[in-house]
């Protein structure tokens, strides 16, 4: 009887380690979750974030953070996926974390907007998101958040996908079209995609309000010397392992224009006359892909004028 009773003592004593050890593991937990909210990226992806992730959860934020925009606000979803853009601050509170094995944990959270003052946007609005967390040397380190690393690794393929689209397409806007008009110094297009229909694995038919640009270089400055606009469709198709135009079909000129815009762009008209008709669009695309095209280029530019209208500014 003795016995048992000192069995059932140890048996209870270990039990209470266990339980005490458990809840300590999940008290750290939460405390190194917390620690780690802090450098979830929110408008930006901060250097010393690297030391606080998986290394290939690093590689694909930083990766998605410095792709071009080649249209405003292109990753907008990545940039404001914590507060948005309304100038708050995120506030996180950790409500569990869930111990999946030895290396893995998610942890569950709740994230209030806070204005600078410490106040809050409203006391009803939170948001709940997942982190999750690897071990990696004995460290616990942010694998995941919400499961943006595949929304990146899908965004950087869309975009090389989309670059060698557009790199198609300059090619032969630069080739074919350009040459039409009073030459300069150089040609740059600007290219405004509106929706791509693939046909097949090696073909598709892209809508876009296309431009061409020939410049002069005068100082720091692209003079423009002339240029025009091509709307249309462009079939684009793998030829050996590159992509090319194949066809183009483009709207008329004069009175001829609105007939084929609505036969060529179809059920995407509506979108199409809404880009093509907004000039302040037009410009900010343009600005970004010149901008884009002097840093590939190393040019000393910094700013680009058309005939009778005042030097805009690019850097």
């Amino acid at each position: 009887m003795r016995h048992n009773l000192f069995s059932f003592l140890a048996a209870l004593f270990v039990c209470g380690l266990s339980l005490t050890s458990c809840q300590k593991t999940d008290e750290d937990l939460n405390n190194i979750a917390l620690e780690l909210c802090q450098y979830i990226p929110d408008h930006q992806l901060l250097e010393q974030s690297r030391d606080y992730m998986t290394s290939d959860f690093y590689a694909v934020l930083d990766t998605m953070f410095n792709l071009p925009e080649h249209e405003a606000m292109d990753h907008e979803w990545l940039y404001y996926f914590v507060t948005g853009n309304g100038g708050t601050i995120p506030d996180f509170s950790v409500d569990t974390v869930q111990l999946r094995d030895e290396t893995h944990a998610l942890a569950l959270l709740t994230v209030r907007q806070m204005w600078e003052d410490s106040t809050y946007t409203d006391e009803d609005d939170f948001e709940e998101h997942r982190l999750y967390m690897e071990k990696v040397g004995g460290k616990w380190l942010i694998s995941d958040f919400d499961e943006l690393k595949q929304d990146c690794i899908e965004g950087i393929a869309k975009w090389r996908k989309e670059e060698a689209l557009r790199q198609a397409i300059s090619t032969y806007l630069v080739k074919e079209v350009g040459p039409h008009y009073l030459q300069g110094e150089l040609c740059i297009p600007l290219i405004m995609l509106l929706t791509t229909e693939e046909d097949s694995q090696t073909e598709a038919r892209v809508y876009g309000d296309f431009w061409v640009f020939n410049y002069n270089l005068a100082g720091d400055t692209l003079k423009t010397v002339s240029g025009g606009n091509h709307p249309g469709c462009m079939t684009v198709a793998k030829v050996g392992d590159k992509l090319q135009v194949t066809a183009f079909e483009q709207t008329a000129d004069g009175s001829g224009y609105q007939a084929s815009a609505k036969r060529i762009f179809g059920k995407h008209y509506d979108s199409f006359q809404l880009m093509h008709s907004c000039d302040d669009v037009r410009e900010a695309v343009r600005a970004e892909q010149l901008r884009q095209y002097i840093q590939q280029n190393d040019l000393p530019v910094k700013y680009y004028q058309d005939y009778g209208w005042d030097a805009v500014e690019l850097l």
